[in-house]
């Protein structure tokens, strides 16, 4: 084993000879290990991983997973995924080899994350835990599809949770809306974040990304070709979440004359500059305040999207329409709002009568 003692400070080290990805041999030395069988170990999972052997334990491979999928996803999105794998994943699998790990073991893990509890006692929500489980089986996916691992565990175990989807999903009518935004106007920035929430049925980071050049006013339209995030005390601009998510929205005329007015009304804006320079979290506060200053019922942030969608469902637009306005595809507007669009099944019955002959079920014209 090519381990070898430091004599001059009594600690260990490796120095290795593997093939690289090229298939070139290279040399690898790793230094300051307080004994042998700490060396001896990261000899071993070294090797492992460079030769893809699945008896590696679970961190090894994540960290070929993490090198294997971090460019390949948007850095939001990744931010995300690492923190799950650091803070709920690896400290109950790191140790476990990845070919062992079995879906009694899976469930053991998911029961201690359904039974979290906070030192406030609140626990995950089901959307999280599903994300959390989701995550956990996207690694093993990756070693099925790309290592070569017989079967995944997480997925034999079965999921936990909710998906997004699945979240009740609520809204404001018209009138609740106009309650809240009145007693939003005690602050600018504030009132007109909302306003192109609701009457554009744009996402946070959608609206928080916006900038002068973005309007045209003489048109009357907006254009959503960015979002905004924050990461590590850092402002990052990204692409909207999905190819369908760039478009251009075209306001109501009174909207327009709003923004325009709001735009003006900055001090030394340039095209470029975000107009709305908070945060998430200053939004999700000024939602709290206003909702409990107009007595109207709590909702997400989010919500507001739902609610320009049953908006305009109430005013009788198609999915496909809507869906173009607010960057979906129609087929999930059609799915995750069909309970709100009017049922045409008898409407449709009776035309098909008509163009049968027939005015009435059995009845000749």
């Amino acid at each position: 084993m090519p381990v070898y003692k430091n004599q001059d400070n009594g600690t260990w080290y490796v120095s290795v000879y593997y093939k690289d990805w090229e298939n070139n041999q290279s040399r690898k030395v790793k230094r300051g290990f307080k004994t042998k069988r700490d060396a001896q170990e990261w000899e071993r999972e070294f090797l492992s991983k460079q030769a893809g052997d699945l008896s590696m334990n679970f961190e090894t491979f994540v960290d070929i997973y993490k090198a294997d999928m971090k460019d390949r996803i948007k850095e939001h999105t990744w931010i995300g995924k690492n923190a799950i794998i650091d803070k709920k994943i690896l400290p109950y699998f790191k140790n476990k080899k990845i070919n062992e790990i079995k879906p009694s073991d899976i469930r053991a893990w998911q029961n201690e994350m359904m039974a979290y509890r906070s030192p406030s006692d609140k626990a995950y929500s089901p959307i999280y835990l599903k994300s959390i489980h989701n995550q956990l089986s996207a690694i093993f996916n990756h070693a099925v599809r790309y290592y070569d691992l017989r079967n995944n565990p997480a997925a034999k175990a079965g999921n936990i949770g909710k998906k997004e989807s699945d979240r009740e999903m609520l809204f404001w009518t018209k009138e609740e809306y106009l309650k809240f935004a009145d007693v939003m106007m005690d602050k600018p920035v504030s009132f007109y974040a909302f306003e192109m929430l609701y009457w554009c049925g744009l996402r946070l980071g959608e609206m928080l990304a916006l900038t002068p050049s973005d309007f045209d006013f003489q048109k009357e339209t907006v254009r959503i070709n960015k979002s905004y995030q924050r990461f590590d005390c850092r402002d990052v601009i990204t692409d909207p979440k999905t190819p369908k998510s760039k478009r251009t929205v075209k306001m109501p005329a009174f909207l327009a004359e709003e923004m325009q007015d709001y735009i003006h009304s900055i001090y030394g804006i340039e095209d470029d500059d975000r107009i709305f320079q908070i945060t998430k979290s200053y939004m999700h506060h000024e939602m709290e305040r206003g909702c409990k200053l107009a007595d109207v019922k709590r909702i997400r942030i989010h919500d507001l999207r739902h609610s320009h969608v049953s908006l305009l469902i109430d005013m009788g637009f198609s999915a496909v329409d809507i869906a173009n306005r607010v960057g979906h595809e129609s087929i999930d507007i059609t799915f995750r709002y069909a309970h709100m669009f009017p049922n045409k099944q008898s409407e449709i019955a009776n035309k098909l009568n008509i163009e049968r002959g027939v005015d009435n079920v059995g009845e000749k014209s």
